[in-house]
């Protein structure tokens, strides 16, 4: 049996006890219902390790900094020369990196610590740009942005709970500021908390909203431009099927009232679809499913009205990409190819893709950049010159000039 499909089957075995457990706490016999999940036509993209082929681009000028701890998550402050680097594995057992940036090499102004037993993973900043929030355990941490920078004592400044959940991988603020979702790996749930409330009341268990049920593992979180709908993947559909994993189109004003009721439609999106961002004025979808080796655009407008025909392309690229953010004024978009399970013939890179060949459905890889080992997250600077990567297995933060790309 593969690596795959030995995966597949260990996490379907791992769904359905999870499914029998949770039916036993709540006293039920069935596990709750759940969105019907619609094949796009043409099939889901397959489980592969075929990469594309495309020339290496060595002009790209890139600078890596060493970082303590396994850094995961990264953002860039819209105001000033400011980036935040989650480190899970530091020596205190978690830390936030502040670096300045605006030159070709970040420096590292401070860490800053966080609370015994932290696991800080991806990150987001609130709208205005005062909170940092990390997700952490079972939620977040609240950081304030301010202090952080100037390195005031007590940046911390809070935590989002919610009861039972596990694994917080990934976190979004809506566009408004007023809530915060953060996707609960282990827990096949995405919890929704009061943020606005949170910052103005203080922090306690009243900030939790409730759960957004998903498939199995959902990691990637994305707002629509409007605030309107959240984009959320999940790594294997529940039931699986064939090892392929889901995009699911969340009702964000009713996930803050109604979280159990608020998925609107779910589509396959390959195989371990583990990110999702969306271009600029929303319309199109972008997702890397890790374990296709692909990138995947689906229509915003039809994963609503005709969600069997949302999917307008499906771009190899290299091996087991993972973050992805468009860049060149969306006129093009970097996957990072983490190579995250070491196959025989795979290599860690950052594969430059052209946006309008992919959706017309041509050769759409412009060449790959070096990176370090693990590229996983990426943020760009503002004014788009600069694009930085978090390399996890070779504590890395990459800095890549985006003057070079084709």
């Amino acid at each position: 049996m593969t690596y795959r499909r030995a995966a597949a089957a260990a996490a379907a075995a791992l769904t359905a006890l999870s499914l029998g457990l949770a039916a036993c706490a709540s006293g039920s016999s069935s596990p709750p219902a759940r969105p019907k999940v619609l094949p796009p036509t043409g099939g889901p993209s397959a489980c592969s390790t075929r990469v594309a082929s495309a020339p290496r681009l060595g002009q790209v000028p890139t600078a890596l900094v060493t970082v303590a701890g396994e850094p995961f998550g990264v953002v860039t402050a819209a105001r000033g020369h400011w980036a935040f680097v989650s480190a899970p594995g530091g020596p205190s057992g978690g830390s936030v990196a502040v670096y300045q940036t605006g030159s070709a090499v970040p420096r590292l102004v401070r860490a800053i610590p966080l609370p015994a037993a932290t696991l800080p993973l991806g990150e987001a900043l609130t709208p205005d740009g005062r909170y940092l929030l990390v997700a952490s355990q079972s939620g977040a941490v609240v950081i304030s942005v301010a202090r952080a920078e100037t390195g005031r004592p007590n940046a911390v400044i809070g935590r989002l709970t919610s009861p039972n959940g596990l694994e917080a991988i990934e976190v979004a603020v809506s566009p408004d500021g007023r809530y915060a979702f953060v996707s609960l790996e282990s827990s096949f749930k995405i919890a929704v908390f009061r943020l606005h409330q949170a910052l103005t009341r203080g922090f306690g268990p009243s900030d939790f909203a409730g759960l957004i049920p998903t498939g199995e593992a959902p990691v990637g979180l994305a707002f629509s431009p409007s605030g309107r709908w959240l984009y959320s993947t999940s790594e294997l559909a529940v039931p699986a099927v064939g090892g392929q994993g889901t995009l699911s189109v969340i009702s964000a004003p009713r996930a803050e009232t109604d979280p159990a009721r608020s998925v609107v439609t779910t589509v396959h999106a390959g195989c371990s679809p583990v990110r999702v961002i969306t271009s600029a004025d929303g319309a199109v979808v972008w997702v890397t499913a890790r374990e296709s080796d692909a990138l995947l655009a689906f229509s915003a407008a039809r994963l609503l009205s005709d969600p069997a025909r949302a999917r307008l392309a499906d771009v190899q690229v290299g091996e087991a990409p993972v973050g992805l953010t468009l860049v060149d004024g969306g006129r093009r978009l970097v996957a990072a190819d983490s190579d995250r399970f070491s196959l025989r013939g795979g290599q860690a890179n950052l594969a430059v893709v052209s946006v309008a060949a992919a959706l017309a459905h041509r050769p759409a890889v412009l060449g790959y950049i070096k990176s370090g080992l693990f590229p996983r997250q990426m943020a760009l600077e503002p004014g788009g010159r600069t694009l930085l990567v978090t390399d996890f297995a070779s504590d890395q933060l990459e800095a890549v000039s985006m003057a070079g790309l084709p």
